[in-house]
């Protein structure tokens, strides 16, 4: 069970999150909607420790997810694999090597930075990539890939770090409807087959209701909804989105 507890982050005099308390259950497919600047991506990082909390705590099961420091800390980010909008590969590696890298919590550093891994952790990698449709890729530099490649190829190696969470964030806002469909596809498939949990940020209200279970809806950094796709009224929409036109520029944002 993650739990979320009235988490806060400000930024000076912004609040970015405010007061924010949600329980999340293993398996889950969890999408955050709002407009943009709500706090998704903050929420997100602060999971992820990448963003520090200002008040509030996160726990993960017996865990204190807020206390961490150190070597504990990077576990966690192991456990709470990070998805990011622009990749975040490395463009002129091989696709198998930016796999890799996933693997920053049990190869030592010196490896890491010699790229020297061992016949076993290749293999894995390539299982990963031979799993996404990728393997034919995986010695091409990750730079020749188009974004919905590259972003497959960021979702093996956020598997390789053997999550119990994936944390997207906004994982398809620079992809064409073709590719946003097949990594959302993938996370969904990830998420029924491999029961990792998966707790997405997404600008379409029309993709949240096609893949998430539940619904998380921000409106300047305030929870304003909180729960299954059928409970998401267009009373509850304009709530987390304001005014109607607003609420039909996000319904229909995915067709465009």
């Amino acid at each position: 069970m993650l739990s979320l507890k009235d988490l806060t982050r400000s930024f000076g005099s912004k609040v970015a999150v405010s007061n924010v308390s949600i329980e999340i259950v293993p398996g889950s497919f969890v999408g955050i909607i709002g407009r943009s600047g709500a706090g998704k991506s903050t929420l997100l990082r602060m999971i992820n420790r990448l963003v520090d909390p200002s008040a509030g705590s996160i726990t993960f099961n017996d865990i204190n997810v807020t206390a961490l420091r150190g070597k504990a800390l990077r576990e966690w980010r192991s456990r709470s694999a990070m998805i990011f909008q622009q990749f975040n590969l490395a463009p002129r590696l091989d696709v198998l090597t930016n796999v890799l890298v996933g693997m920053t919590n049990e190869v030592p550093q010196l490896r890491r930075l010699l790229r020297v891994y061992w016949r076993d952790e290749r293999m894995g990698a390539a299982a990963l990539l031979d799993e996404l449709g990728l393997l034919d890729r995986a010695l091409e530099r990750a730079e020749r890939l188009s974004g919905g490649e590259q972003q497959r190829v960021a979702i093996a190696r956020a598997l390789l770090q053997n999550p119990q969470l994936i944390l997207a964030d906004e994982p398809i806002a620079s992809l064409d409807p073709q590719n946003a469909m097949i990594v959302m596809d993938t996370l969904r498939r990830i998420n029924r087959e491999r029961g990792i949990t998966v707790i997405c940020n997404l600008h379409s209200l029309e993709i949240a209701r096609s893949y998430a279970d539940r619904i998380v809806g921000l409106n300047a950094g305030r929870l304003v909804f909180d729960g299954p796709v059928a409970a998401l009224t267009p009373a509850a929409v304009t709530e987390v989105y304001g005014r109607s036109s607003e609420t039909e520029d996000q319904s229909t944002a995915i067709a465009a």
